[in-house]
């Protein structure tokens, strides 16, 4: 197999290994769309136990966690682009979202979340009322 060679490529891996030996929480990249009356919120976690996936609400604040389980490390690497390890995300979701009905489904390595609008929060239509009658303009139009 023909592996292309790239110096600063390698340079950049083996810097990068040494600069992330705190094995901290791992970023997930994220999709945010509104649809209607919900906000769905797309986060790739490909290779991901789904079975680790866990998601809070505390407050107004939405948390997504999830965990890789790394490969062997017996195993001779070629190439290790892959992180392993614990993936953590936080969102502040504002006043007007109903928090008691989010929801999130996992399926083909894509983790969806479901925020619905609070129904306080939609946009509603306000009645225009006159504080004047019609008998009381004819009288005062006389």
């Amino acid at each position: 197999m023909a592996m292309f060679f790239d110096p600063f490529r390698d340079i950049d891996r083996v810097a990068s290994s040494i600069l992330d030996a705190r094995q901290g929480p791992r970023f997930m990249p994220i999709d945010l769309h509104k649809d209607g009356d919900v906000y769905i919120l797309n986060a790739d976690l490909p290779g991901v136990d789904p079975g680790s996936i866990d998601v809070d609400v505390d407050g107004q604040v939405l948390t997504v966690r999830a965990e890789r389980t790394p490969r062997s490390n017996d195993l001779k690497w070629l190439a290790h682009e892959r992180p392993s390890g614990s993936f953590l995300r936080q969102f502040n979701l504002g006043d007007g979202i109903d928090t008691t009905t989010i929801s999130a489904t996992y399926d083909n390595g894509v983790l969806s979340i479901t925020i619905p609008v609070s129904e306080k929060a939609k946009p509603r239509k306000v009645e225009v009322q006159s504080g004047v009658t019609a008998t009381q303009v004819e009288v005062a139009a006389a």
